[in-house]
Parts: structure tokens; C-alpha cells; sequence
């Protein structure tokens, strides 16, 4: 119940800055037509690049796979994510288990891989607004791009070499793990941590630079139809961490920290209603397509699922 209640918390601070017949009239006052054709789009764009993506990892890591294997299943888990978010990325988990044949915890932690890499994408593209436009920057957002990469730092060093800040403490103490190096256990969550070189950190990375920057002109454009000019500088700047934010599993359906981001980032270009109005319009078509795809795609997923096992391919 916590999603549901950190939600309804956000939205009830947001009503009260905003009363509700400004947000009545900001989404009335809308160009739908050209919003739609802007909008629909950006999820056809995020859900073929998104597949892209995973069936790529999938293949570097675990075996061969093909693209439109991967579409049922990342489009059902779509769903799934309209309740909980993490529920969703196991059931991604546990069926390309299923489908390779292949340990549930290792293809978990390649998901989880996904997950890291595309905040850290996310993050790069902020930096680089950040320094397009720092003197507009608040300056605790400048702490951000240091500080992820402190977070690789330590987790690379724990995930790869099994050097942690509690290593020592295990030395001084004389305490030896269940196994591992240095008395720490290999899990195997970390597999595709430990396996993939530099490059793949990079590659997945940079792959995933063609589907934000479609978004972020195509959220730059659908927000003029909503009455509000940000200038694109801005928008490169701030959008990266709203949907940072709004990848984080503490709300539903990433309700609340959104609307949130969009009326604490951008207050200075527009009005909060219409703010609060283009936001909820974004995130509504946006979640409201993916399901569609999502339900037009889990009678295959679920078929898939169903059938038969063959014996798994050879990785090459």
C-alpha cells in the first residue's frame, strides 16, 4: 500500500497549490489533435527501441534470442508495470528464464543491469544540459552526475572484484563468508555485472541515446500545444531527471513524482495548471499506450509461455 499512499500525498500537495478548476481549464484549453500525433508516436518510438534493447542484452549475455521473440513479453510486462513496477521487471525475468531455459537470478540481474544503465543514460544526458546551461541549473541537480558515478565506483568495485567498504572490517575480524573471494559471496544476481566488459557499460548506454532525444523533441513540440514554450536547453536539462523520477517504483503507475518534477522544474515558463495539465496528459497517453500494446501482446506472451519447452539453444 505505500506506492499508493506516497501518491496520494503527492497529489494532495500538489491540489493544494493548484485548485482543481485551473486544471479543468488548462486541459481544456489543449490542442489534442497535434498533442496525440505527437504523443502516440513517442511510445510506438519507446517500445520497438526498448525491445531493441533487451534483445540485445539478452543475446550478449545469455544467449541468441530473436527481436520478435522479445516484443510479447516486454510489451505484456507493460502491464504488469501499471500495478507494480518491480513485479513487472521479475515476470520479464522469469519468462526469459522460461523461454532460454536459462537460471532465473542471473537474467534477473541483466535486467537489473538495464535498469542502472538507463538511469546512468539519463543521467548523462542531464550532465550535458547541465553544462549547456549551468548558470540557470539549481546547484544541488549538479551534485547528480558525481555522484552516480560514485555509485558505480563502489558497486563495480563490490560486483567485480568483491571489494567493498565492509571488506576490511571482514579482514580485521577474521570473518570468512559462505564463499567467494575474500570471504564474499559470488552471487548471481551480479553475473552480467562481473561478465560484461567496459564497452558493453558503454554500448548500452549510448544505445539507448536515439530513444530519449526522440522523446525530448517530441515533448518539447506536444508541450507548446499545451500553451507553454520551455526553451530546449532547459528541457534537455530537466527532462532526463523527471524521467529519472518517474522511473523510480515508489508511486502508482509513476503518478505524483511526474506532475510533481514538471511543476518544480519548469515553474518559471509556464503556469502550475498547465504544468500540472501537459504532465498528466503525457503520462496518461503514454502509460494508457503502452498497456494497449501490453494487451494486444499477452494472449502471444501467454501462449509462449504455455507451450512446450524445446531444448535451449547453444550460446555462441
Amino acid at each position: 500500500m505505500a506506492p499508493v499512499f506516497v501518491t496520494a500525498a503527492i497529489f494532495a500537495l500538489l491540489f493544494r497549490r493548484i485548485p482543481y478548476w485551473q486544471l479543468i481549464e488548462a486541459l481544456g484549453d489543449a490542442d489534442y489533435a497535434t498533442f496525440l500525433l505527437l504523443m502516440i508516436p513517442n511510445t510506438a518510438v519507446y517500445f520497438c527501441w526498448d525491445t531493441l534493447i533487451l534483445s540485445v542484452a539478452i543475446r550478449w549475455f545469455h544467449g541468441p534470442i530473436r527481436y520478435r521473440e522479445v516484443l510479447p513479453v516486454r510489451a505484456a510486462s507493460y502491464v504488469v508495470a501499471l500495478f507494480n513496477t518491480n513485479l513487472a521487471r521479475g515476470a520479464l525475468a522469469a519468462y526469459l528464464a522460461r523461454r532460454l531455459q536459462a537460471p532465473f537470478l542471473p537474467l534477473g540481474g541483466t535486467v537489473i543491469f538495464l535498469v542502472l544503465t538507463e538511469y546512468t543514460h539519463l543521467v548523462a544526458w542531464g550532465a550535458l544540459g547541465m553544462l549547456l546551461g549551468a548558470s540557470q541549473i539549481p546547484r544541488p541537480l549538479l551534485w547528480i552526475p558525481p555522484a552516480v558515478a560514485l555509485f558505480w565506483l563502489v558497486f563495480l568495485f563490490y560486483a567485480r572484484v568483491h571489494v567493498s567498504p565492509w571488506t576490511a572490517v571482514r579482514v580485521l575480524i577474521g570473518s570468512r563468508g559462505p564463499g567467494g573471494r575474500r570471504g564474499l559471496p559470488d552471487w548471481a544476481i551480479l553475473q552480467t555485472f562481473r561478465l560484461a566488459p567496459a564497452r558493453r557499460y558503454v554500448q548500452i548506454v549510448a544505445l539507448r541515446a536515439p530513444m530519449f532525444f526522440v522523446s525530448l523533441c517530441l515533448h518539447y513540440l506536444a508541450a507548446r500545444t499545451f500553451g507553454i514554450a520551455i526553451p530546449f536547453v532547459q528541457m534537455l536539462s530537466f527532462l532526463p531527471i523527471i524521467f529519472m523520477l518517474a522511473a523510480l517504483p515508489i508511486t502508482v503507475a509513476h503518478l505524483g513524482t511526474t506532475q510533481a518534477a514538471w511543476v518544480l522544474f519548469f515553474g518559471a515558463y509556464a503556469p502550475a495548471p498547465r504544468l500540472l495539465a501537459f504532465s498528466l496528459a503525457a503520462h496518461g497517453t503514454f502509460t494508457l499506450t503502452r498497456a494497449l500494446i501490453g494487451v494486444a501482446f499477452t494472449p502471444i506472451a501467454y501462449r509462449d509461455l504455455a507451450a512446450p519447452r524445446q531444448p535451449a539453444p547453444t550460446a555462441g
